[in-house]
Order: C-alpha cells, then structure tokens, then sequence
C-alpha cells in the first residue's frame, strides 16, 4: 500500500493539472508570444503597403494616382551601395466586363523608376520616363519612386459609358532588370519579393479636379 501511495504522490507532482505545470505551460506560451511580437515588425517591413489608389477621367483619358509605403530590405540596400541599380515597376491592365465571353482587355501600361548610387558624387538617381533627378538620400530617393500622380492610363474613347470596367494594379521591385548573372544567382532570396496587387472598379463618374 505504501508503494502504490508513492506512486500515486509521484504522478500527481507530474500532473498537467499541477502549478508547477501550469507555471511551465504559461511560460512556454509567454516566450512565444514574445517571439512572435519580435518577428512582426520585421515581417511587415519586408512588404508594401498601398496607401493611395484612385483612377479619376478628365477631358479625354482616365488617369491613375497611387501611393505606397515601403523601405529596401537589406540585402536589397547592399546590392545598391555596391553599384547594382535597381528598378521599381507599375502595372495597370484595364478590362471590359462581358457576361457572354471573357472580359476583354482594353488597355495595359506600365511605367518604371531606375535606383542608382552615385559613389563618385555620393547621391542617389531615380530615373524614370527619360527624366532623371539626383538625392542627397536613400529616403529621398524612394519618396520619389513611391507612388505617381495624373499618370495616363487608357483614352477615354477605348472606355464605354455603360459598360463595367475594372483594373488590375501591381507594383513591385522587378528583379527582371537586374544584370543577367545577378537573376540567375538570385533565385528567389528572401528580401528580394517587394511587390503589391490590388484588383479596383472603374468609375467612369469620378472626375479628377481641375
């Protein structure tokens, strides 16, 4: 009797139910909970955040405004110190709604900005349409990549006023303007996938302002 009241005292010191268990339990949840706090920030920092997206007609064409908020990863920033140029590319398809068939794409643009660090004059140089402007900082220079106004989607006449239109939006760093060697060793690296897509009814009512 002795030794089955030894035994019982033993499995009810290692019972989940027990406070010292509970304790342990409570611990464990504790760390990963704090582990998990410590990887969110990192994790969003890792991705773009579409703060702006507006497709408004004026006199003769429908034009697109968007806006984002981002930072480069670093292996990303290492690339760009070390003299690799590195682009941001915007995508816009518009399509025409059809019950009878598939929708039908009526219009597609897209439109980049080059990143380079100039070591020489330690500036940055965002280029893009055949206009170049130079910064005195890497955050400048990424103000000046984040987003577009007014930009110059499809002509009116390819829109129809009693139609459904709607619009597929991306934005992403392209790694597909990278240097041949540097694609083919990339792969796909942690850090190197920036991109957003956002899917938007075209109101044909909405009138941009004078």
């Amino acid at each position: 009797m002795q030794a089955v009241s030894s035994s019982s005292a033993s499995l009810a010191r290692r019972a989940p139910g027990t406070p010292g268990a509970l304790r342990g339990l409570l611990l464990a949840w504790a760390l990963l909970l704090c582990g998990l706090l410590l990887l969110a920030p990192q994790a969003q920092a890792q991705g773009i955040e579409l703060t702006t997206l507006k497709a408004e007609r004026d006199e003769d064409a429908l034009s697109l405004s968007f806006s984002t908020v981002y930072e480069l990863p670093r292996p990303v920033e290492d690339a760009l110190q070390k003299g690799v140029p590195i682009y941001f590319t915007a995508e816009v398809s518009i399509y025409r709604s059809r019950w009878y068939w598939r929708d039908a794409r009526i219009a597609r643009v897209s439109r980049s900005w080059r990143l380079a660090w100039q070591p020489l004059t330690r500036q940055y140089r965002v280029s893009t349409g055949g206009l170049n402007q130079t910064y005195g900082s890497l955050h400048e220079a990424l103000n000046a990549m984040r987003g577009a106004q007014g930009w110059r989607i499809a002509e009116l006449s390819q829109l129809e006023d009693d139609a459904k239109h709607y619009l597929e939006f991306s934005y992403k760093l392209d790694t597909s303007q990278l240097p041949r060697p540097m694609q083919i060793g990339l792969g796909s690296p942690e850090g190197w996938a920036l991109q957003v897509a956002r899917n938007m009814t075209v109101d044909l009512a909405v009138r941009g302002t004078p």
